[in-house]
């Protein structure tokens, strides 16, 4: 019988003291100051393992969310054709991905968000650097207005996300995402592009 080769996967029970350990220092650190090295520590493996089990810190930070999509593959398409119309490219893709199978799960983190606020830290941090973030990056923006900008498209969005999915407001939970994207988009445009002091 043939040995195996390589390295052990770890003791049972591994993976989820590194999501365990992740989901704190993400949650009390943000993901920027979050390091491998420290999850790593707090779960008493070695950072190698963490890498063995989720590849690459984005990919842990996403698992401790659950959220099963990659904003880094989904992103580009939006900014693809120029900051003009990213407004509403961003609310059709956000509607193709809650509206889709894997929604259900980006529900429960909202609806979790709404009474836990460990749960709202981690979501934050999701949205500010893993959405917000790869948006903003790609507009030349004035850095003084980039927070704000970035809460302001994040505001519409969150609002549009409790309407459509949590409480279910007709006419807007059963709405056509080709009508929200035009009717919310020109919003979503003001707040990434155009001038914030205009009402």
């Amino acid at each position: 019988m043939a040995r195996r080769t390589g390295r052990r996967p770890g003791k049972p029970g591994t993976r989820e003291a590194i999501l365990a350990a992740a989901r704190e220092a993400f949650a009390e650190r943000g993901f920027d100051a979050a390091s491998i090295r420290a999850i790593a520590a707090a779960a008493g493996v070695d950072p190698a393992l963490v890498h063995h089990y989720f590849g690459t810190k984005e990919e842990l930070f996403r698992a401790t969310v659950a959220i099963p999509i990659d904003p880094a593959e989904l992103l580009p398409a939006v900014l693809a054709a120029g900051p003009a119309g990213a407004g509403e490219r961003l609310v059709r893709t956000f509607l193709t991905v809650w509206d889709s199978p894997v929604g259900g799960a980006a529900v429960a983190l909202l609806r979790s968000a709404m009474s836990s606020e460990w749960t709202a830290r981690l979501l934050r941090e999701f949205l500010v650097t893993q959405v917000l973030r790869r948006v903003l990056d790609q507009l030349d923006l004035d850095p003084a207005e980039r927070q704000l900008r970035g809460a302001l498209v994040a505001s519409q969005i969150a609002g549009l996300a409790m309407m459509r999915y949590v409480i279910r407001l007709e006419p807007v939970a059963s709405a056509d995402p080709e009508a929200l994207a035009s009717a919310i988009g020109p919003t979503i445009q003001r707040y990434l592009t155009g001038d914030l002091a205009k009402g």
